[in-house]
């Protein structure tokens, strides 16, 4: 699969995390930044490259913003934002989550 557009998933508000997307080309990048990212980073990383790589991307720019966002909070808005990137929200694979 891949991405067509910018997009953007989530809010900036407590317990949630925005997320923005855009076109790669060396792997999945990560840019996380977020009040607990010694403690859960690496896990919000995985979570967010999971989620990106059962949809079917394998490049893409990520610009992750987290306010203490719950990993099933994470995986939702990841695939908000890559089915808008994809312009596939038409077609929900629900089976990523």
């Amino acid at each position: 699969m891949e991405i067509k557009t910018t997009a953007v998933a989530g809010t900036l508000e407590s317990s949630d995390i925005q997320i923005m997307i855009s076109k790669g080309s060396n792997g999945i990048e990560i840019d996380l930044e977020s009040e607990v990212k010694k403690a859960y980073g690496d896990q919000i990383e995985k979570v967010i490259t999971e989620t990106l790589k059962k949809y079917g991307l394998e490049n893409a720019k990520v610009k992750a913003t987290d306010k203490g966002a719950l990993d099933c909070v994470i995986k939702a808005r990841t695939l908000a934002v890559a089915q808008r990137a994809t312009e596939t929200q038409d077609k929900p694979d629900l089976e990523v989550l």
